[in-house]
């Protein structure tokens, strides 16, 4: 629902839902996402063999980005086979990890995304097995058969931080993932969105989602988590809904939080811990100044806390916990105590351990031959981590799938369709 009026994005929102004109806007918008898929006419297609491991779960993944989600994904496969402990000392050096990672009982074949520098740098770090596509998903006419399908679909019309439009297109690339999932048909699915989608259109917008998924042929269960309950140093609330087969006998639980304050459970993982040896050696980081939207609430963290949350954006990223803190002048006015020049914001290298991906995962600049500047050059990595799912949250939500399938992968392998598709159909 939008109204004619320039805001911060073409359109402002409207403050005030009718429930009834939400729920009709919503099914007419989907009806013309699903009609748009059906008259797709794509030409010279082309076949390419995908490469499945029929011992394994074959994953498809989908708005892949730098991979956050898959690498969680295999993480807690390798879990259950080796043990949390020891998968992760294997994590720490990328030779080992590339060496074990097969063992997992996930197989990535399949992953698709439009955002190039993102692709890029999935390629420099997963094997080369993968089919990777860079197509729109909306002119992907069939999707490979799979037995696990996740993906984090694009968030940017459900954000708070955004204009938070209900008919915004955005908003309705989910129905693509149900597109998939009718193709498919995996056992389970895993998505991932922000925490504005469970408020936007008085709460019309996840009751419609969920349906969505459910009338796929799926069991569907929904929960907002908090990344730092994870381990992870940084306040990040998301949404995950996962979905399982309805002629699977498994009932998913969402994993319990493993960190907080309470008796029993670990202590919350701070900046200090994550990023307090890199004060001498942070790498490069987005310079230059500070805007007034920038300078309206606290950017800074003690060294005892977990980060604000990391976005997809290198001016917007949170300043490094070193020296004083901000000041408060007043409403929506910050400044700081020792001047802009003793500030300076997370580096990169910084923002991927608090993303919590192993020191070794390459990320690309894309083409510095074309004279980018360095911030330019920096955006393109920011905006790759801060796009992720933070993969030490992934391994913990994936995890209980992991454990369910390793015991129960006989009676999985006799469900796979005997049929699946060995061809992948894309444009």
């Amino acid at each position: 629902m939008k109204i004619e009026k320039r805001g911060r994005a073409k359109y402002s929102p409207m403050r005030d839902y009718d429930v009834n004109e939400v729920k009709a806007l919503l099914l007419n918008k989907i009806n013309e996402e699903q009609e748009a898929a059906q008259k797709l006419n794509i030409s010279n297609e082309s076949q390419e063999p995908l490469l499945y491991n029929n011992e394994k779960l074959n994953l498809t993944s989908l708005f892949s980005g730098c991979g956050g989600l898959d690498l969680g994904f295999e993480l807690a496969g390798l879990d259950v086979i080796k043990g949390a402990e020891k998968t992760s000392s294997i994590l720490k050096k990328r030779d080992l990890f590339f060496k074990h990672r097969e063992e997992s009982v996930f197989h990535t074949v399949y992953s698709i995304d439009m955002f190039k520098e993102a692709n890029q740098t999935y390629r420099m770090n997963f094997p080369q097995s993968v089919f990777q596509s860079e197509n729109d998903i909306r002119k992907v006419k069939f999707f490979p058969k799979s037995d696990i399908v996740i993906g984090g679909f694009p968030c940017p019309g459900f954000s708070e931080a955004g204009p938070r439009l209900i008919d915004d297109e955005r908003n309705f690339l989910y129905i693509h993932f149900i597109r998939c999932l009718i193709q498919s048909q995996p056992f389970f699915f895993v998505a991932e969105n922000v925490k504005g989608m469970l408020t936007l259109g008085k709460g019309e917008v996840i009751k419609q989602i969920i349906q969505d998924f459910e009338s796929a042929g799926y069991k569907v269960k929904f929960k907002l988590t908090n990344a730092r309950d994870y381990g992870v140093p940084q306040y990040r609330e998301r949404v995950f809904i996962v979905g399982v087969r309805e002629d699977i006998d498994y009932d998913y639980e969402f994993p319990v939080e493993t960190h907080g304050v309470e008796k029993g459970k670990l202590p919350y993982v701070t900046l200090k811990d994550a990023i307090g040896d890199l004060e001498e050696n942070p790498g490069e980081w987005y310079d230059g100044s500070f805007s007034s939207i920038y300078m309206s609430r606290n950017r800074k963290k003690t060294w005892n806390d977990q980060s604000f949350t990391i976005q997809a954006s290198g001016r917007q990223a949170p300043l490094h916990p070193g020296g004083s803190p901000m000041i408060k002048l007043g409403t929506d006015r910050w400044e700081f105590s020792e001047g802009g020049s003793s500030n300076r914001r997370l580096s990169v290298k910084e923002i991927a351990r608090i993303q919590t991906f192993p020191d070794w995962f390459t990320f690309s600049e894309g083409d510095i031959s074309k004279g980018i500047s360095k911030n330019g050059r920096l955006n393109k990595v920011y905006k790759q981590i801060g796009n992720a799912v933070p993969v030490e949250l992934a391994r913990a939500i994936a995890r209980p799938i992991a454990e369910w399938s390793l015991k129960n992968k006989n009676k999985l392998m006799k469900k796979r369709n005997t049929n699946q598709q060995l061809k992948l159909f894309d444009q």
